[in-house]
This record gives structure tokens, sequence and C-alpha cells, in this order.
């Protein structure tokens, strides 16, 4: 096997708890030819003195200081472009997770042995689960324009989180923006942008972890149902692009009920006024409005099919307003 370089990238802010770890992580990796960029973005705790800690105890690794505090996705951004020239794969480490001891060697091998892949996604743990379960453990790789199909029409969970991802440093390079938007779902997006002219692989075997915990950025986004929205966002930027005219209208009709029924439930729950500003604003950007006739009726028929099971509804309330009381 070829061991080409592989550009690995750790952008962070204030990650003094876990950026250790994540660090140690690079440096336990069975496969060394990397270079490893660690991008603080005007962090306020102890991060650029750990990250400079590990630069002076080995050469590979080098610490850029942002002059001026940027979002998360353009502090990506700036890290991918501080990869090497003679980089041919780019691997994100998010600060607060880590890979395990195989996870470069395995996905540069893979990625070695299938030239057309230009992305490739392996299973993450997070906590007690496992992520990015959708495809069969048969599939391997298929075409970029097949993996899009099967996300946006089935929601097939494969296009993970940064850390889960190792990428062609040639896609890296061809645009200062390879992160093409400063929202969360960004590492999304990019698999939409790029498989137009790829295969995608994916490695049915854990080689990184997630953390959990309160501090993290994705926490607050799943309280307020992000995700749901940052689907519709991506059917109705990308669906035109690989669907059918008609699988297009039907599964933006199908996600649209969806997403009604789930703000129905949301009714019940008695979600706040910043969860109701964050949905109806983020439809408004979308060019689209929130049906409160379908809300509400989602809602009734929500209220009916708890009415008819007392105890699981008792049970639900009390969680409900013992959440509302600790916030």
């Amino acid at each position: 096997m070829e061991y080409p370089l592989v550009s690995v990238l750790t952008p962070v802010y204030n990650g003094e708890q876990y950026l250790a770890d994540c660090v140690e992580s690079v440096l336990g990796q069975e496969y060394e030819n990397w270079e490893y960029h660690i991008v603080n973005n005007c962090s306020t705790d102890s991060t650029l003195e750990i990250a400079r800690s590990y630069a002076m105890k080995d050469r590979r690794i080098q610490v850029w200081n942002n002059s001026l505090f940027v979002s998360a996705c353009e502090n990506h951004n700036v890290a991918f472009r501080l990869i090497s020239p003679q980089s041919k794969y780019t691997k994100v480490v998010s600060a607060d997770d880590w890979i395990t001891p195989d996870c470069l060697r395995k996905m540069v091998r893979f990625a070695q042995a299938h030239p057309t892949v230009g992305i490739i996604g392996a299973y993450q743990r997070s906590g007690d689960g496992i992520r990015w379960q959708g495809l069969p453990r048969g599939t391997s790789v298929l075409s970029g324009r097949d993996a899009c199909r099967l996300a946006l029409l089935h929601g097939v969970p494969m296009f993970g989180a940064p850390t889960a991802f190792l990428y062609r440093s040639d896609f890296v390079r061809m645009t200062d923006l390879f992160f093409p938007h400063s929202r969360p779902h960004a590492d999304t997006s990019v698999c939409y942008e790029y498989l137009q002219r790829s295969d995608f692989g994916f490695l049915h075997e854990v080689l990184s972890a997630e953390r959990l915990h309160p501090g993290q950025a994705s926490s607050g986004l799943y309280e307020l149902n992000a995700g749901s929205l940052a689907y519709i966002e991506v059917l109705l930027q990308y669906g035109p692009r690989y669907l059918k005219e008609s699988e297009f209208a039907d599964r933006k009709r199908e996600v649209f009920e969806e997403y009604h029924r789930l703000l129905g439930g949301c009714v019940l729950k008695l979600k706040g006024r910043e969860f109701w500003k964050f949905h109806s604003s983020g439809l408004r950007d979308l060019g689209c409005r929130m049906d409160w006739g379908k809300i509400g009726m989602a809602a009734i028929r929500e209220a009916v099919t708890e009415s008819r099971n007392p105890r699981t509804a008792f049970r639900k309330a009390v969680g409900v307003i013992r959440a509302r009381f600790q916030d």
C-alpha cells in the first residue's frame, strides 16, 4: 500500500476540556504520514496553550490562531485552506471527538482501493449508540447520484458529522469555501455539492466517537428540532438536482406533512417562544410559511391518541412539566 499524505484538521473554540483526548487520538494513529492543523478560533480558555504544547512535541502539528472570531463553519473553512499542496486526503477530527487508532489506515486503504470515491464515511459511536447505520452492510461503494437520491427520497442516514468523513483533498482545494454556507448542516451540504462528480464510499466499522455533552452546539439544535428544518432546506436546494420532477413534488409534499405532524406534537410539549420563532423564521427564509391549520389538526390528533393511553400521557406530561421547570 502507498502512504499518501493526509491532512488532519481540528477547528476549535474553547475546547480545553476535551482537546487533549482529541489530539492524543491523532498521535496514536497506526498510519503515520499525516500533517495536523489545529485552528484556534479566539478561545478564551487554555485551548491555545494546549495546542501549542503538542506542536512543540511533534513537528507534524501546526497551530493556527485566528486574529478575529468567526463562525464555526468559517473556522472549518480556515482549516481547509491550510492543507498542504501534497495532501491527498483530508480528515476532520472535531475537538470534542476522537478517532480509533486504525481510522486513518483503514480509510486511506479504502480510498486507495477505490479511486472513483471522493467522500468516504464510516460508523461513529455516539454515547451508547452507533450513528450513520443507513446503508446495507453489503454496500460499500455507490455512485454519488444514487447516494444523494437515497438520502433525499428515503432519509437514509449516511452523510455524517465531519469526524466520520474522509475527503479527497482535490475536492477541498476546488474552492475557498469547502463548507458552502454557515449553517450547522454545511457538512451535509458538502456531500450533495461534490457527489455530483464522484462515487460515495462507506466503511461499515466504527472508526470515530462523538462525545455527548451539554456544551456542544448540537445539543441546543436538538432541542429546537433543527434537523427537520435543515432537511427541508436540503431537499428544496438539491432535490431538483437529483430527483425527477414528479419525485421531487411527491417527496416535498410528504416531508412537509411529516414536518407539520412533528410541530403538532410540539404544541402538546409546550415548546417555548424560541422554538416557534426558530421554525417560523427558518421557513420564511426558505420562502415557505408555517401552516397553523395543519399544525392544529396534528396537535388534536396527537391529543386524541394520548387520551386513549392515559398512563402514557401522564408520564409524558410529567416529563414536559419537569423539563419546563428545569428551564
